[in-house]
């Protein structure tokens, strides 16, 4: 009767152990990671601002698209604006907006100061 009492608390015993060891494993990650993987995401960055919204606000002669530029600068600091060359004529674009509603919103902001503004969608060369 002891036999098996001894056979069955060293089973137990083994098993325990084994348990324990199997358990108690410990290890470290590292990740590396390819530097042109950032590269890759402001390229995707750059693709969703691609279809972005924009304000026209001037079109004409270049001295006057230089002092709407200057006046859109001070007027709207937070947001971007270029001079856009399209034959004959020079336009002043404002923001980048991902949506229609966004741009709608900053456009009753911008018609205070320029009545003639309007949303556009700019088409890109791809």
């Amino acid at each position: 009767m002891i036999k098996p009492l001894v056979k069955l608390s060293l089973i137990a015993l083994t098993l325990t152990c084994s348990n324990l060891a199997v358990q108690a494993q410990q290890g470290v990650v590292t990740i590396e990671q390819n530097k042109d993987i950032d590269k890759l995401l402001e390229y995707k960055k750059d693709l969703r601002t691609v279809n972005a919204f924009i304000i026209q606000v001037y079109n004409g002669p270049r001295g006057g698209a230089e002092s709407a530029k200057s006046q859109v600068s001070s007027l709207f600091p937070d947001w971007s604006n270029t001079i856009e060359y399209e034959q004959p004529n020079y336009k002043i674009w404002v923001g980048k907006f991902r949506t229609r509603l966004e741009a709608d919103r900053a456009l009753m902001k911008v018609k205070k100061s320029f009545n003639n503004a309007f949303i556009l969608q700019p088409r890109t060369n791809k």
